[in-house]
């Protein structure tokens, strides 16, 4: 993988575990990441102007990318509501790198250097490693954290070939962020009523667009990545976002981290070291 496509992937990398610690400290996690949706949708609005429509041939992989995210936000929601993020974060990002080099090799027939694959192992130990270090954590959080697992092995593989057959990366990221607000706000105000979302979004605008930025330049340097690396890889990588939010967690939020993470994080920053020199 070229350097300059590394440095990419963990500068989104980082910027994804910000947003995600953004959520972790809103008070409802459920609209919370709908408003992180929603800044991103503004976010991208703003920017759809100086990008080209991406191809007619990849709507429909926009439109599915629409339904697979809607699904998404509402597992995180519910992840984080039965059991902690040192649980629920790591079980979901870990085990959707393995899932995504899996179903690349049987779709698309992509297969990679053996170094690759062993960054690709590396770094999904390290990430589960945190996650069975974690205390407090329940059988529904484990499943429901899983189940995301496999919806984000999904959309990265949708969002993968989609980028491709875009023609701009950048305009086909804009266009999955500007769409997934809709179901998700229609399905908010169904169940939780008109009036309690409209003040929880005035209160929390700020936060919204703030992470909803940080979530979309994130995702665009991933796609990006993709069309000039294996999606596999590109997927592995991102999850050395744990290692940026432990940085984070520690030095930002000043919460107290056990030695185990240390050696955790530590083993998914040589994962992404492997798969450098790979």
């Amino acid at each position: 993988m070229p350097f300059d496509v590394v440095l990419l992937v963990l500068l989104g990398a980082c910027l994804h575990a910000t947003w995600n610690a953004l959520v972790k400290s809103g008070t409802d996690k459920q609209l919370d990441s709908t408003m992180v949706a929603l800044g991103a949708s503004v976010a991208s609005i703003c920017a759809l102007p100086f990008v080209p429509l991406p191809h007619i041939a990849a709507w429909p992989y926009i439109l599915a990318s629409v339904c697979i995210h809607f699904t998404y936000y509402q597992l995180v929601g519910a992840a984080y509501k039965h059991g902690d993020i040192g649980l629920v974060y790591p079980l979901m990002r870990g085990a959707a790198p393995l899932l995504v080099t899996f179903s690349t090799w049987l779709l698309l027939g992509e297969t990679l250097k053996p170094t690759m694959y062993l960054g690709i192992f590396t770094i999904s130990a390290g990430v589960l490693a945190l996650a069975f270090e974690a205390r407090g954590g329940s059988g529904k959080a484990i499943a429901v954290a899983l189940i995301n697992a496999v919806v984000i092995s999904l959309y990265t593989f949708v969002d993968g070939r989609g980028a491709h057959i875009a023609g701009d990366p950048i305009a086909y990221t804009l266009w999955i962020c500007i769409l997934p607000p809709i179901p998700l706000f229609a399905y908010a105000f169904a169940t939780r009523g008109t009036r309690p979302v409209l003040a929880h979004v005035g209160k929390t605008w700020k936060r919204g667009l703030f992470g909803g930025a940080g979530s979309v330049a994130s995702y665009g340097l991933a796609l990006y990545a993709m069309t000039k690396a294996p999606i596999a890889a590109v997927a592995a990588l991102r999850e050395t976002s744990i290692f940026f939010a432990l940085l984070i967690s520690v030095f930002i939020l000043k919460e107290k981290a056990s030695p185990w993470r240390y050696v955790a994080g530590g083993i998914i920053a040589a994962g992404a070291l492997v798969m450098k020199l790979g």
